[in-house]
């Protein structure tokens, strides 16, 4: 194992220690997520098991990437 990689796992190894209940909760909250979106999705959208899964992880992904965007706009236009 390289130094690098050495200090990636002992770093990350740190932050879940330092964080396992919200780590915890925060899988247990996307799995739900997940379950919750294409159940949904299929009784609502009347749309197959494949594509509400698809749907369930696509979607909130993309809302991520926008969440962070918006933020970095957001707070660029901020002055401190």
């Amino acid at each position: 194992m390289t130094e690098f990689t050495s200090g990636i796992f002992e770093a990350s190894k740190k932050i879940y220690s330092n964080n396992k209940g919200s780590i915890l909760r925060t899988i247990v909250y996307t799995i739900g997520h997940f379950a919750i979106a294409i159940t949904v999705l299929m009784l609502v959208a009347d749309v197959s098991f494949l594509i509400a899964l698809t749907d369930a992880i696509v979607e909130p992904l993309a809302n991520s990437v926008w969440y962070f965007l918006l933020d970095k706009f957001w707070a660029s236009k901020i002055k401190s």
